[in-house]
């Protein structure tokens, strides 16, 4: 099953400035993130406009059908934050709930967590 990274690509982190930067801070990070997950088995990747994480931007999502979702932010637009996303989602997609064992977690992602969503229940919703 695939799991999805949703980037929100409207992120602007404080600081920013739109005379001084052509792209905001979250398609600076989509595009990272995009190619890290490039040739990572079971993950893909999608821009959405505003995660509604506005005062913990760059934000994403991690999720897959029938898995725990994870809300991550607080990323500044670098290829380690990229890079970390990427194996964490790597690692979502390989577990069985979408739960993955803290010791397990990519550095680059501790401390970025934001919220975490339960599956929704299978009731025909």
């Amino acid at each position: 099953m695939t799991t999805l990274i949703t980037i929100c690509d409207t992120c602007k982190r404080d600081g920013w400035n739109p005379y001084e930067a052509s792209q905001t801070d979250g398609e600076l990070l989509a595009a990272m993130v995009e190619s890290a997950a490039e040739s990572v088995a079971g993950v893909e990747t999608r821009r959405h406009a505003c995660l509604m994480g506005c005062s913990h931007g760059c934000n994403v999502a991690i999720q897959s059908e029938g898995k725990l979702t994870y809300v991550l932010g607080r990323f500044a637009p670098e290829a380690e934050a990229a890079t970390g996303i990427a194996e964490y989602a790597r690692l979502h997609a390989e577990s069985e709930n979408g739960q993955v064992p803290f010791k397990q977690w990519p550095l680059a992602i501790k401390g970025h967590f934001v919220s975490r969503i339960p599956t929704l229940p299978n009731k025909g919703i």
